[in-house]
């Protein structure tokens, strides 16, 4: 009787250890103050930093959409782990967290070791510019559940505010400007209606050239990481909102008491070509509600600091707090 090997069941072990090796030098290279030992254990340890008087550990997971499915399709792999970092770092920060470490979880139907490691550089160099440690993670080889050039994945991203800080929403004021910091593209939102829009309504390809470059890579400029940002104007900032899903009207709210409202002048946003091209096709109340539309991060500041974040940024003024029920308009 023949017998049967998990690789006969389309599980490669050997795979598996070959991109683990490969990845090594990829984990090594996030290292930071904090990191205890290596990878290869059953769990990723790290020191809870000292300074804070009330440490508060914070969590945030998320995952990068139908972006991935471009990044699939197009072959093009190594950018989208950046994006992977950005969407559970940036959220912290507007909890005044500041990023400790990160884990990725790495599924896929048969594991291809180059395209994996491609994304797991990604990973990594988003854990640099987010000045944090990859410390772990996960990866599935599950045969049936993804076809076989398929894969996902999700992030997780730990870090430590003082709790006496975590509470933005109670100083926010009246009067308070609000400060946008531009976008690099989409970042990880609004994927499923941008690819409808511009390859089944407008029949456009990968390679068409858009804004001097291919459209592919517009769409998969990895979207930015606001971290050493807030680490060099913290004092200076009231509140963030991420602008995610939903874009500026249900983001901004979220750092609004219910007594105050955000007015943004919308003749003010620095909307991105990109944008302006699948508004063709999309009636505007739409588009601010799937996309950022050119605006990544919103700071809440105080009159008095509004130049200093002003010079130390590339943020531009796009609105101010003032009385009303609890919402954000654009006037």
């Amino acid at each position: 009787m023949s017998q049967i090997s998990y690789k006969d069941a389309g599980v490669d072990i050997d795979a598996g250890n070959s991109f683990v090796e490969n990845i090594k030098p990829l984990v090594k290279s996030t290292k930071i103050s904090g990191v205890i030992g290596g990878i290869g254990s059953f769990a990723g340890a790290f020191e809870l930093p000292k300074g804070f008087n009330e440490p508060v550990m914070l969590a945030a997971t998320d995952g990068v959409g139908t972006k991935l499915k471009l990044a699939i399709d197009s072959g093009i792999h190594n950018t989208v782990g950046i994006d992977l970092v950005a969407m559970c770092v940036n959220d912290l920060i507007c909890n005044f967290g500041t990023p400790s470490f990160f884990l990725d979880y790495y599924a896929t139907g048969k594991l291809d070791v180059k395209t994996a490691t491609s994304v797991i550089a990604g990973i990594a160099e988003g854990c640099i510019q987010a000045e944090c440690a990859l410390i772990g993670g996960e990866t599935a080889e599950m045969p049936g559940m993804y076809s076989h050039d398929d894969y996902d994945l999700a992030g997780f991203a730990v870090g430590v505010a003082e709790k006496s800080e975590m509470d933005r929403v109670a100083l926010v004021r009246a009067g308070h400007k609000l400060i946008a910091l531009p976008s690099s593209g989409l970042h990880s939102n609004g994927f499923s209606l941008a690819r409808k829009v511009l390859f089944e309504k407008m029949g456009m390809k990968f390679s068409d050239e858009f804004n001097g470059k291919p459209l592919i890579e517009t769409l998969l400029e990895p979207t930015k990481i606001y971290v050493k940002t807030f680490k060099e104007l913290k004092n200076q900032i009231v509140a963030l909102a991420h602008i995610t899903g939903g874009g500026i009207v249900e983001n901004l709210p979220r750092v609004l008491p219910e007594n105050l409202r955000a007015e943004i002048k919308k003749d003010a946003i620095k909307i991105l070509p990109i944008f302006e091209l699948i508004s063709k096709h999309v009636q505007e109340s739409e588009m601010h509600r799937a996309f950022n539309m050119g605006v990544g991060m919103i700071l809440v500041v105080k009159d008095e600091d509004v130049n200093t974040v002003l010079s130390k940024t590339d943020g531009y003024l796009i609105g101010e707090i003032k009385e009303g029920k609890r919402e954000a308009v654009m006037v």
